[in-house]
């Protein structure tokens, strides 16, 4: 999920006047050993850290810990904190690692690894408990050598969301489980009620990706080692007409150019049935006040292909990079900002969603703030980020060369959607676009 309008979209549709927990303990030896100092820290827009910044003071009045903390938009961030990490400058103490850069900035050995500070427990308490972080959405944050470099704060899980399962319901069906049901079930309800049967935003290279896995094909041969381009396989080209008939035949017009927030509010407003995206889309639709579909909204895992289930699932997490002269007191926010404690705070007093500690996801708390019209959600996005923890299929999208591979295949499926070309030729044209920026970038591929 892109970070546009994340405020926007949490902030007010998922607030709770929750009693808060205690104040979550932070570990200082002798007092306030850190006195005086101050740390810069940053992130893109997003919600966790709207909520946290209002419990800024209680961490410096337990640590004397000072924290800078801003954020930027989510291109300008990751571009600005790009070009920062490069030059392995002091100017930031801890910041975001953005999922789609995770392979670029813990490969060139921009961030510090994290478990000199885990191991010892002048520094971390055992009860802090590393291990309670989803797999799924902790994977992404460590190296070959299994050594980490941050801790998740959010997480997002792809769910197919009905805003007018009603209408499936009538039609006597359900939501569907496979991508054949899929088809029969848009087949079935779409016009009914002016409400077309499907919508997605313009972001392919996220959205497509699950149906592509699902049909047996993928993005490179073997990520991150061997990112030679495979989406132009014969499973790659039936895939993307596939998708692409979908989009055309049960969208709604202009969702070509749809972006997240366009493709919730057509779902938002009734205009639009299923989207298979990220869980945060979702609950406005049963949490804003101006949702038209509030009763209606029904969520399920993503339908599954002959190959198996593959819903996208992603993660951002809190790191320290390596220019950074005041390490200690950096992960002492950290550890602070992302304890069990502080989370489950946020929960209760939020209703934040995008949780990645397991105890929290199965705590009594988050079960009730997601338990959205009758459905345990929370059971369902924990199934989706442990799939992505089994077998690591979203290792595609952490490779350095993604973003620009990912436009590649933007443009592709747009030609076949609006049949300026025909599958076969948009794809083959995308991958060897594909090649070529690799080949550019140092990466080998196959030849043949």
């Amino acid at each position: 999920m892109s970070g546009f309008r994340r405020r926007t979209i949490l902030k007010g549709t998922l607030g709770a006047s929750f009693v808060p927990l205690a104040a979550p303990y932070v570990s200082a030896q002798g007092g306030k050993p850190y006195t005086g100092t101050t740390i810069n820290a940053s992130c893109f827009q997003t919600t966790y850290y709207e909520y946290l910044k209002a419990y800024f003071p209680e961490f410096q009045d337990k640590t004397g810990i000072k924290v800078n903390f801003t954020m930027q938009a989510f291109p300008v961030y990751n571009q600005r904190t790009d070009l920062e990490l490069s030059t392995k400058g002091s100017a930031i103490d801890a910041c975001n690692i953005t999922f789609i850069y995770s392979g670029r900035w813990i490969g060139a050995g921009w961030f510090t690894p994290l478990d000199t500070f885990l191991k010892d427990p002048k520094h971390t308490p055992g009860d802090w408990d590393p291990d309670d972080f989803v797999s799924g959405a902790q994977s992404q944050m460590k190296n070959a050598k299994g050594e980490t470099f941050a801790f998740t704060h959010e997480a997002g899980a792809m769910l197919n969301i009905a805003s007018r399962a009603d209408l499936i319901e009538k039609a006597g069906l359900k939501m569907p489980e496979t991508f054949d049901d899929l088809i029969k079930v848009c087949d079935a309800i779409d016009g009914k009620d002016g409400v077309k049967a499907f919508v997605a935003d313009k972001l392919h290279h996220w959205n497509w990706i699950p149906y592509l896995m699902g049909n047996g094909g993928n993005v490179f041969k073997d990520p991150p080692t061997n990112l030679t381009p495979t989406f132009a396989s014969p499973e790659g080209i039936a895939s993307a007409d596939w998708y692409a008939n979908l989009l055309m035949k049960y969208g709604p017009d202009g969702q070509l150019s749809y972006s997240d927030d366009q493709a919730m509010r057509a779902q938002m407003s009734g205009r639009a049935n299923m989207r298979t995206q990220a869980l945060t889309w979702g609950v406005p639709l049963v949490k804003d006040p101006e949702s038209k579909v509030s009763k209606t909204t029904r969520f399920a895992l993503m339908p599954a292909g002959p190959k198996g289930n593959f819903p996208g699932s992603n993660s951002h997490g809190l790191g320290i990079p390596a220019g950074s002269k005041k390490k200690e007191a950096a992960w002492e926010f950290i550890k602070w900002a992302l304890s069990k404690e502080m989370i489950s705070r946020i929960v209760e007093k939020h209703g934040y969603p995008a949780v990645c500690r397991t105890s929290v996801i199965k705590s009594p708390k988050f079960k009730e703030v997601m338990t959205l019209n009758g459905q345990d959600v929370a059971a369902l996005y924990l199934e989706v980020l442990q799939l992505g923890g089994k077998t690591g299929y979203m290792k595609y999208r952490t490779v350095p060369v993604y973003p620009q591979i990912g436009d590649k295949i933007n443009r592709a499926i747009d030609k076949i959607t609006t049949k300026q070309q025909a599958a076969p030729e948009a794809m083959k044209q995308a991958q060897a676009e594909a090649i070529q920026d690799l080949q550019k970038a140092g990466f080998k591929v196959d030849q043949g």
